[in-house]
């Protein structure tokens, strides 16, 4: 994927000069509506307004956490005040036409946008998901490459013990980035219909020998897309750095679809739901190495996530060991949800509750053990929600006989966490799975 890394488009609009400058000029724009020297706007009007925001807001809330339920948890208090900005904006803005001229109009037009802005934009440094426009732009800017299935005749493998680093020679010519490619991996054995992956393959897979590299599975969050990782989490740029400090090598990358839609819910089970597990534990597999030249074995397959894709990373690699050698957990949850384990179950399971219990990873991990099994815990520091949850998720696999390290970076549950989580991890990444030593 080519996302070239030059003016504005690529400002951060999460932290920074731009984000404090639509900040105030929110400010500036909403204080402009508010105030007038009439007396029926003091009266009438601007609380209208206000009680009309608030109780759009408080409809929003509801309609999302209680009716539409997209995501087992609430919004944040911060997301339903700034949607509240956001809705003021154009409601003072409405409240005011009636009595101004085509330019007053413009004005408070635009006074409108300015406040929409920077509500929503508020909303975005909380999820930190489009930390520029050129992400936020990325599904009309960003180009895939055409997927390279082909295989070549010789390879180089890691010997048993040594690292596939220690006997890798990188060619000359070697290209100094790696590819971005769609594919649509069938539910050829689960029937689940998945959205397309995003596959990377590094530099070191275009060359001849061809090195024989570790894959990682990678999940994003619910709500969430294939894509997310590549946009959001820099994909690309992370494992290219780390490829660029080691000959070109780095781990293959398939971004999976483990919810089937953007606000969609399988929790990665085979349920009434959907035959999630199946897909992800048989189907992606199977994929990957009928059309790529891939290490094999569970040691040079992991799987990892962010939130519910880190629920899924501790799900899979207890439920299908002999897949997944070792996991990568950023910020998961301790349990599967769809809002409340009640729910959970009886939605999935017909109220079973022993049917929960079979593939739930922390009953799972309480009465086996995992010692062949390698795992990273990261969170926020900040977040005090999921950082508890994976806390407690490695305690049980520590019990478990599990390998595990444990870590928080600076932030709550958002987009910086998970991609400065990735991009530390990613040395573990390659030595727990064969790449370096």
């Amino acid at each position: 994927m080519n996302l070239a890394i030059s003016g504005p488009l690529d400002w951060s609009i999460v932290s920074g000069a731009v984000a404090w400058l639509l900040l105030a000029l929110g400010w500036v724009a909403l204080v402009g509506l508010a105030v007038s020297s009439s007396k029926h706007w003091w009266s009438r009007r601007f609380p209208t307004a206000v009680v009309l925001a608030a109780a759009l807001t408080a409809l929003l809330a509801i309609w999302v956490d209680d009716w539409w339920r997209p995501f087992p948890d609430p919004l944040p208090r911060d997301v339903e005040f700034w949607a509240g900005i956001a809705l003021l904006g154009p409601l003072l803005a409405a409240f005011r036409m009636s009595a101004l001229r085509w330019r007053g109009r413009f004005a408070a037009f635009a006074a409108a946008l300015l406040v929409l802005a920077m509500g929503l934009n508020e909303i975005n440094r909380h999820y930190q998901e489009y930390p520029t426009v050129r992400v936020l732009l990325a599904p009309w800017l960003a180009h895939t490459t055409k997927l390279t299935t082909g295989k070549v005749a010789h390879t180089v493998a890691a010997p048993p013990g040594r690292s596939l680093e220690s006997v890798w020679h990188a060619p000359a010519g070697l290209p100094a980035k790696g590819t971005v490619s769609t594919a649509a991996i069938p539910g050829t054995k689960s029937g689940y219909a998945g959205r397309d992956a995003y596959v990377y393959l590094p530099p070191a897979y275009q060359a001849d020998p061809r090195p024989l590299l570790p894959v990682v599975v990678l999940l994003a969050g619910q709500p969430g897309s294939p894509s997310d990782w590549v946009n959001s989490g820099d994909l690309a740029a992370t494992m290219d750095a780390f490829a660029a400090k080691h000959h070109g090598l780095a781990p293959i990358v398939v971004t999976a679809d483990p919810t089937g839609s953007t606000f969609g819910n399988t929790l990665c089970m085979d349920s009434k739901i959907a035959k999630a597990q199946t897909y992800l534990a048989e189907d992606v597999p199977d994929w990957i190495h009928a059309n790529l030249q891939t290490a094999t074995g569970r040691g040079a397959t992991m799987i990892g996530g962010l939130s519910y894709g880190g629920t899924c990373a501790v799900q899979l690699a207890v439920n299908a060991p002999q897949v997944y050698g070792s996991f990568l957990d950023i910020s998961g949850q301790d349990e599967p949800t769809l809002g409340s384990h009640q729910e959970t179950v009886d939605k999935a399971f017909g109220g079973d509750e022993a049917a929960f219990d079979a593939v739930d990873p922390l009953h799972v991990m309480a009465r086996q053990r995992f010692p062949q099994t390698s795992a990273s815990f990261v969170y926020g520091a900040g977040d005090g929600t999921y950082g508890p949850q994976t806390r407690t998720v490695h305690a049980a696999a520590v019990k478990a006989g599990m390998t595990t390290v444990i870590g928080s970076v600076p932030g709550g549950h958002d987009w910086g966490v998970f991609k400065a989580a990735l991009a530390g991890q990613t040395p573990w990444i390659a030595k727990t799975t064969g790449l370096t030593g």
